[in-house]
């Protein structure tokens, strides 16, 4: 009997001392969930093949002479706002809140963040790189509207200065536990609010200060290659799986509804854009298919894990029409948005945001249930995105012109990006 004790204690030390339960951010024992976290590190690789797709989405749409430079806005993000976001920008996000606006630094650095550091049933660290690709890619959208014009060194200290200073405290608004709209009940399951209205309504506000192409509205400024734009599409519509179905942060039925659902309202945006342009234009492009393909995946991404497949669709359908309205509204109104990022994202995540709050029927209910208080609650969120987006890129771009210069000389834009910026062309033939 002395040795079954004897025995029993020793097992019960061992479990004790050496496999002591890993804890999660909410202090209860917890255990890493080895599938959940394998399908977290593909959603993050997903993302962040995204920004390829987005450099060649982009870089087919203007001309050849700045293809490179283009594509390499893109790619600086991803390098540049990766440290960035290691630095102060998880903190500023998914710290510790400081008045409902802004999160503390606690994990500055990633300081008091180990291996054995859980967020739920995932590693931290994989939680922080699958939000850090949605911090790369939204100043990276933003580089569509200033294409063609801005100059590389300015648009490198922009978008640390943008990210900071208004993607960080806007995630923590939506995403942070405390923040001001994620208790008032805002819902944005992927970043309808925090990625494309943000980035939508700022590059609005940035081309005010760059000003226009030279000869935007008097000569045909002509993609050089629809193909590559073709190409990036699809890469963005396949890394949008990881975008929306990860935000579910486990390979679960949520995960599975926002896989659907981003497929279905990607594909009724496509054709509700290239059937509407057939009519209106006589002729359906290749360029207008791309472009319905993203505004479809930016107006679910907020609903993508609260509504079901006939309500994305119809959410869908719409978005390729508004959005298609909405790029041809700045020939009418004068300004140069070189890629129609405010047409798309700013325009498109409005709609969403909107409309998630419209149908809603997933862990929640909307306007159509009778609920008439989420759809004001998304209405806030958007208001408040749009002024404070707005405001501070504005205020952002002014400096950055006083101080650096926003915009290349003439002379190098008639050259091109692609030599005057980087010395290089990218093609030579």
């Amino acid at each position: 009997m002395y040795r079954v004790l004897c025995r029993l204690l020793l097992v019960l030390l061992n479990i004790l001392l050496y496999n002591v339960p890993a804890f999660g951010a909410e202090g209860g024992a917890v255990t890493c969930d080895s599938g959940n976290t394998a399908w977290m590190m593909i959603s993050s690789a997903l993302v962040l093949l995204m920004l390829p797709g987005l450099a060649l989405f982009y870089a087919g749409m203007v001309r050849s002479k700045n293809v490179l430079a283009t594509m390499m806005h893109s790619f600086l993000a991803m390098s540049v706002i990766s440290i960035q976001w290691v630095f102060v920008g998880y903190t500023l996000a998914f710290g510790s809140d400081k008045f409902s606006l802004i999160g503390g630094l606690d994990f500055l650095f990633l300081k008091g963040i180990g291996p054995e550091t859980l967020h739920g049933d995932i590693p931290l660290y994989i939680f922080v790189m699958f939000q850090g690709m949605f911090a790369v890619i939204t100043p990276a959208l933003i580089s569509g509207a200033l294409a063609e014009r801005v100059k590389f060194s300015a648009f490198f200290i922009f978008i640390l200065l943008w990210s900071t200073l208004i993607y960080d405290p806007i995630a923590h608004w939506v995403w942070g536990e405390g923040g001001w709209l994620y208790k008032m009940g805002a819902l944005d399951f992927a970043g309808g609010t925090v990625v494309h209205i943000s980035s939508g309504i700022s590059a609005l506000a940035a081309i005010f200060v760059l000003g226009k192409r030279k000869g935007y509205l008097k000569e045909k400024l002509i993609p050089h290659n629809l193909t590559i734009t073709l190409l990036g599409a699809g890469l963005l519509w396949i890394g949008w799986f990881g975008f929306n179905a990860g935000s579910a942060l486990a390979a679960n039925t949520s995960a599975g509804l926002a896989f659907t659902v981003t497929h279905l309202a990607s594909s009724a945006a496509a054709l509700s854009w290239l059937i509407y342009e057939w009519i209106h234009q006589g002729k359906p492009s290749a360029l207008g298919f791309a472009s319905g393909i993203v505004a479809g995946l930016v107006a679910i991404t907020p609903g993508a894990g609260f509504v079901k497949p006939a309500e994305a669709i119809i959410i869908g359908l719409i978005a390729g029409i508004l959005c298609y309205r909405a790029v041809l509204l700045k020939v009418k109104l004068g300004y140069d948005d070189s890629l129609d990022v405010f047409g798309i994202h700013g325009v498109g995540g409005i709609w969403g945001a909107l409309a998630t709050g419209i149908f809603v029927t997933v862990g929640g209910t909307g306007l159509l249930s009778g609920n008439w208080n989420q759809l004001g609650v998304q209405a806030i969120g958007v208001l408040a995105t749009i002024v404070y987006a707005f405001v501070g890129t504005y205020i952002i771009a002014i400096i950055l012109d006083k101080i650096v210069g926003f915009r290349v000389e003439d002379e190098d834009e008639v050259i091109g990006l692609d030599q005057t910026q980087h010395g290089e062309i990218g093609y030579n033939m």
